[in-house]
């Protein structure tokens, strides 16, 4: 461990998390450092483990959502500092804090095809590779050449693509590995038609969800056999709220914030809507949003 962190690492205290999250919810955290490097990343862990802390990895905060009382830890955020992106040939190689929408111009610009799909995805790299995000029929698992992972020991392993185990929202990744990169193997393409793909799926997410609206994305995971905005909407429960934390009316598998919603909020919408649903079609939707204290 490379001395005093809070010497040599950027941090703020008791930073608001809802300034860092899409669903714009969140107490404060205890220490949110702003790593540069794998090293830092790792020194903040060491801290944290040595002094009985806890801490999370935070990206663009698109998939999650953080207690109104906060997190009583270090929130190690790798959005701001982590995010270069560099192209050879046929692939590109994304730290982990970047965004996905700008590794799908990125490609765009250099005339390469297969990342159309994630280009309205909000989140980062990082965050897909945990989940193997996905939309309109595309997922990570099909242009990643391998993710570089930090392990428990401060060592960064490369993990080819079947070494990932990528599934459905899931990956061989754990709570104490910590992702730092990936080369995606993409193909060249037309610069125009894959332009007009990218516009085309915009298109289709600006009709189709409540983009104007703080949300974490689609809420609930894909039941087998099932959508889960339709089962919500056939249950009765579109435009259903909890203080501000509302079922959209536009996609019903999407929870919004609509003015000062509260994690209680969000938490009790979504436990109404598991209870309505099962009790109905006796399907349990299991979350996608990532719940931290």
């Amino acid at each position: 461990m490379s001395g005093n962190i809070f010497e040599t690492i950027s941090y703020t205290k008791e930073e608001p998390l809802k300034k860092h999250t899409t669903f714009r919810i969140g107490g404060a955290a205890k220490y949110f450092f702003t790593p540069k490097n794998s090293t830092e990343i790792y020194d903040i862990i060491c801290y944290c483990r040595e002094n009985h802390m806890p801490y999370y990895i935070l990206g663009n905060g698109s998939n999650v959502l953080f207690s109104d009382d906060g997190y009583d830890g270090a929130v190690i955020n790798i959005y701001n500092s982590m995010n270069d992106i560099s192209v050879t040939g046929e692939s590109i190689y994304a730290m982990a804090g970047a965004l996905l929408s700008k590794i799908a111009v990125t490609a765009k610009d250099n005339e390469l095809h297969g990342m159309e799909f994630a280009a309205g995805i909000p989140g980062t790299i990082g965050g897909a590779m945990v989940m193997n995000a996905g939309a309109y029929g595309g997922e990570m698992r099909d242009i990643v050449s391998y993710v570089d992972i930090l392990d428990i020991d401060g060592n960064i392993r490369k993990y080819s693509c079947e070494e990932m185990c990528f599934g459905y929202r899931k990956s061989i990744v754990s709570s104490d590995m910590v992702v730092v990169g990936a080369e995606l193997k993409l193909q060249k393409g037309d610069r125009m038609e894959i332009e007009t793909e990218m516009e085309r799926l915009k298109q289709l997410r600006v009709s189709k969800q409540p983009l104007e609206y703080p949300s974490a994305g689609s809420t609930f995971k894909r039941p087998e056999g099932y959508f889960a905005g339709k089962l919500i909407e056939d249950t009765g429960l579109k435009g259903y709220r909890v203080g501000d934390a509302m079922v959209s009316e536009k996609h019903c598998g999407f929870v919004i914030n609509c003015g000062n919603a509260t994690c209680n909020d969000v938490k009790a919408l979504i436990g109404d809507v598991q209870d309505k649903v099962y009790e109905k079609f006796g399907v349990q939707l299991m979350p996608e949003v990532k719940i931290v204290g």
